[in-house]
């Protein structure tokens, strides 16, 4: 049974009757809806509702748990205007600790000092992967995933006031930068005369051109104009799903760039390409890379896993137990520094990195800057030497 009750000027209460429950208690669902409805248009919109029970697809606001929320959220936020990496990681710290958490509290009992409460918390958690305490970074990316979450409630009208505004962001410790000086990558570059042909250009590749990991793992040889000596940045690889590759454009408009590359590289690269022809015609109809011609691949021609790479290099360096270990990504950090110090301007680093700006490029690598500029600087205690000579 349905009905619908007036309760104001333009305001209506929708009601559908379920009977009783099992110790004799009415069960009905109440839909309040405002407007300047006319009988047919009401009599729709009590069509809709009861509809909506019967099928169970309402819910009541006032009732609606944080875990059903999500579900909304997930669907029609997340999954419709989030790209592919963003979404796994958000979708990651939701299921492993939010969700946990809050998944059965009421959308409009969770107030401020519960997310309070959970960020402290958070603290004193350890790693899922890996040992000790959760880093900052993950605590701030948490509260990065509430604030999304709390911000579309208020916006969906679920509730009235966001619990999060309240909290103050959590601060993230600045992880000091982890890179190789001179010495330590004339040492790896000639360690890697010892390596295969692939593994050797990809870290020449990495050192050289500070492409991102996606970057070069989306690089095709069609990108590479060996005789003018210089990649082109139009796709990355960012992640796979579903065991396919995402393929899509680097992700600010200044990252998709030509980064010019040093001739030693353009030889190794020429005589690779030469190779990796001639394995291509050799797998035919085995080849599964279809019309793309990746340089880092698998032998059947499709792109190397995303983890590939980190994969590869921790293996080299395992080799070299007095070279210290860094992330494969700390190879990008590496050849900023190495420019930053050999003089190069910011602003052709930022370029080649492909940051939104010269901005990011200064706080990124401030430190670097820094000290080069107090090297600079230095050189012209000899100046002062001289004069003073001279007047002796």
């Amino acid at each position: 049974m349905a009905s619908i009750q007036k309760r104001g000027a333009n305001s209506y209460t929708l009601r559908v009757e379920l009977g009783y429950d099992t110790e004799g208690n009415r069960v009905r669902k109440l839909k309040t809806i405002k407007g300047n409805f006319g009988k047919r248009e009401l009599e729709k919109e009590l069509a809709k509702f009861v509809a909506e029970v019967e099928s169970g697809q309402y819910i009541s606001l006032d009732k609606m748990t944080f875990e059903y929320f999500i579900t909304e959220w997930r669907t029609k936020f997340v999954e419709r205007n989030l790209e592919a990496k963003t979404i796994v990681n958000y979708l990651y710290h939701v299921n492993k600790r939010i969700l946990p958490h809050f998944g059965k509290l009421r959308m409009d009992k969770i107030k401020t000092m519960h997310i309070v409460d959970y960020l402290e918390k958070l603290h004193d958690q350890e790693r899922i992967i890996g040992k000790g305490k959760l880093s900052s970074a993950t605590i701030v990316y948490n509260y990065r995933v509430l604030r999304s979450i709390f911000s579309k409630a208020v916006d969906w009208k679920v509730i009235k006031e966001n619990p999060i505004k309240g909290v103050t962001k959590p601060k993230e410790k600045s992880k000091e930068m982890d890179v190789y000086n001179d010495e330590e990558v004339k040492f790896v570059i000639g360690a890697l005369a010892n390596e295969k042909q692939l593994f050797r250009i990809l870290i020449l590749l990495a050192i050289t051109t500070g492409l991102r990991c996606g970057e070069l793992l989306g690089l095709e040889w069609k990108h590479i104009d060996l005789e003018h000596a210089f990649i082109e940045v139009k796709q990355s690889i960012p992640m796979f799903k579903d065991g396919q590759p995402i393929i899509k454009e680097p992700k600010t408009k200044n990252s998709i760039r030509k980064v010019s590359v040093p001739q030693f590289v353009i030889d190794e690269l020429r005589a690779f390409q030469l190779q990796c022809k001639k394995d291509r015609l050799k797998l035919e109809e085995k080849w599964e890379g279809g019309e793309r011609f990746f340089v880092f691949c698998n032998w059947n021609g499709k792109p190397f896993y995303t983890k590939t790479p980190s994969d590869m290099w921790r293996r080299f360096i395992k080799k070299y137990p007095q070279m210290k270990y860094i992330r494969f990504h700390d190879l990008r950090h590496t050849s900023a520094t190495l420019l930053i110090n050999q003089g190069v301007h910011a602003k052709i680093i930022s370029n080649r990195l492909g940051h939104s700006n010269i901005g990011t490029t200064m706080n990124v690598y401030g430190h670097a800057i820094e000290s080069a500029d107090k090297a600079a600087a230095s050189k012209f205690d000899s100046f002062f030497e001289v004069k003073q000579q001279k007047q002796l």
